[in-house]
């Protein structure tokens, strides 16, 4: 297939014509990435090939705040559904390489030696828009997994504290897998929060789902006890096993109710909230 040029044609015209040879070049330059475009638009519904002939366009009509604006929604894309961020590089890469090769073409045939001034001006404009692409996808490609971590976060301390309401006033909070420091410390957070969200009069915090704590973390659990009862909420603990038992009593008063289990502690508030 032939180079479509003629007399008159600027750049955007020469590339819209010239978009199937573009397109062949391209696919040669991106090795790597060329057996992946069906199965990059099939997981993410990402045309790679329209997305190139799209920023190149924006490029040599020096459109700067669409080519941002592209990177960013690209970047979410990609981020959203996990793609390779080398194939990305790559490709982006060769789309530069083959920007130039046509660049050369089309002052090859307009028989026009550009001045070394020129060639370095237009040599910023583009590879400078280029990197304004990549900055900007990578930024809108890392603030959106930030954001996702931090919704996981969330919903994973959230899980972590999980305040079951009995009555109006009593609730129960199961402790289950290890409590490490950190752990115990959103425990303080939630709980205080939740205590004067919900108005809770009694909080049963059932220890039968915990083998055992350091003892830096059971010093924050002791902590969150005496916070609870200065909100005027009285903490009921329940299942403490005796490892833990013998390293509570290393830290003197325990200042909160205990029962054996949560079974009998519910029957027992149950029966006298019913009376």
């Amino acid at each position: 297939m032939d180079l479509i040029f003629y007399e008159g044609q600027d750049m955007k015209e020469f590339l819209v014509s010239n978009r199937n040879l573009f397109e062949e070049y391209l696919l040669k330059e991106a090795v790597n990435v060329r057996d992946k475009i069906d199965k990059i638009h099939r997981i993410g519904n990402i045309n790679l090939i329209n997305n190139a002939h799209k920023l190149v366009l924006f490029i040599v009509e020096e459109k700067t705040e669409d080519v941002v604006q592209f990177a960013e929604q690209e970047g979410v894309a990609w981020a959203k559904h996990s793609l390779t961020l080398a194939f990305k590089l790559e490709w982006v890469h060769a789309i530069r390489r083959t920007l130039w090769h046509f660049l050369y073409l089309f002052d090859e045939k307009r028989n026009k030696r550009i001045t070394l001034d020129r060639f370095y001006i237009q040599e910023s404009k583009i590879n400078d828009q280029i990197d304004q692409f990549l900055n900007a996808f990578f930024i809108s490609y890392s603030k959106f997994k930030d954001e996702l971590i931090e919704k996981q976060r969330r919903l994973v301390e959230n899980l972590s504290v999980p305040i079951i309401p009995i009555t109006s006033s009593i609730c129960v909070l199961p402790l289950i897998g290890s409590v490490d420091y950190y752990r115990a410390s959103i425990i303080e957070e939630q709980v205080l929060m939740e205590i004067g969200k919900l108005r809770i009069s009694t909080l049963i915090m059932d220890f039968s789902g915990i083998v055992d704590m350091e003892e830096d973390t059971i010093s924050q659990i002791l902590k969150v006890i005496d916070g609870i009862g200065i909100m005027g909420c009285k903490p009921v603990l329940t299942g403490i096993r005796p490892e833990l038992v013998r390293k509570f009593m290393k830290f003197g008063r325990l200042n909160a109710e205990t029962k054996g289990t949560l079974q009998q502690t519910l029957s027992e508030y149950m029966n006298e909230f019913s009376q």
